[in-house]
């Protein structure tokens, strides 16, 4: 089975117009963010430099900022915790504290204690957001110096650093990415498509971990797996999609058997009773990107 994606994965899949749609995996390891400090203009590049213990929603990151009007750039250290955005910047010995700072969080206690290792490394100006975390844009937060504070707030409605893409190029000059409307694990691969008057389908099958904390319930498991339909109307604008799982560690799916048609164009999953569901069927239609659900 898992020839068959690879093989699907690099084909591009083409209209008879010649119009494509294809599949790129992106994994983001930095990001660019523009906002304000203060009501002036302000431009942060931040790079994510590992986890901090287990979980790849607490890792490290460093880079820099600078207001926008000057472009000198101001050096930066902290930490990413669950969508909390700590920022420190420690003046002449940034480059030593910073070092010292990241020494002393080793696991998920030390990440909560991060705002008190890092006043006690006496950081020159400190940057907090997303501290009320909310999936607000903007992201709002404070801009600490010596006594003063100042809002501040960056111009997105995500602060994630590291990140799966998984975009999807489409007819008409669109594109869309799986991490805005499905999860943020990425993982999916092209499969199939159909376009009809009635509305377009894609066909995704997708690997992914269960939990992105390696220390919590099945973060030590092979994963999640199966098969996702997208639905587009005619003009490939995205209207949602529909997931089934074929093994999953979260929901307690195993054992579950497979069989391919001689002509390689459906393939049939009988997918045991889980934690949440009664056993099922699918029927995957591999031609007209469509999966049928049965007892």
């Amino acid at each position: 089975m898992k020839k068959l994606f690879t093989l699907l994965l690099f084909l591009s899949l083409t209209f008879i117009s010649g119009q494509k749609i294809e599949l790129k995996k992106v994994t983001d390891s930095s990001q660019i963010f523009k906002g304000e400090i203060a009501g002036v203009p302000v431009t942060m590049q931040l790079y994510y430099t590992g986890i901090a213990d287990c979980s790849l929603y607490q890792y490290f990151v460093d880079g820099w900022y600078y207001y926008d009007k000057y472009q000198k750039k101001i050096p930066l250290t902290g930490l990413y915790n669950y969508g909390k955005l700590s920022l420190y910047n420690f003046g002449a010995k940034h480059t030593q504290n910073s070092a010292q700072f990241k020494e002393q969080i080793t696991s998920p206690q030390k990440v909560e204690k991060a705002a008190e290792i890092a006043k006690n490394l006496n950081p020159k100006e400190s940057i907090l957001f997303g501290q009320e975390y909310t999936k607000e844009n903007p992201i709002l937060g404070n801009f600490y110096l010596g006594t003063k504070v100042q809002p501040a707030k960056l111009f997105t409605g995500n602060d994630m650093i590291y990140r799966y893409n998984n975009y999807l190029i489409l007819p008409n000059n669109k594109k869309i990415n799986t991490f805005d409307f499905i999860n943020q694990h990425g993982g999916n691969e092209l499969v199939s498509y159909i376009s009809g008057e009635k509305g377009n389908r894609v066909l995704l099958y997708f690997e992914h971990s269960s939990n992105f904390n390696a220390c919590g319930r099945c973060g030590a498991s092979e994963g999640e797996k199966g098969y996702r339909i997208l639905y587009f109307t005619k003009d490939w604008n995205y209207k949602r999609y529909e997931e089934f799982l074929t093994e999953s560690c979260l929901e307690n799916i195993y054992d579950t058997t497979e069989t391919k048609s001689k002509d390689g164009k459906t393939i049939q999953l009988t997918i045991g009773k889980s934690d949440s569901s009664p056993a099922y069927k699918l029927t995957v239609d591999i031609k007209n990107a469509h999966i049928l659900k049965s007892k």
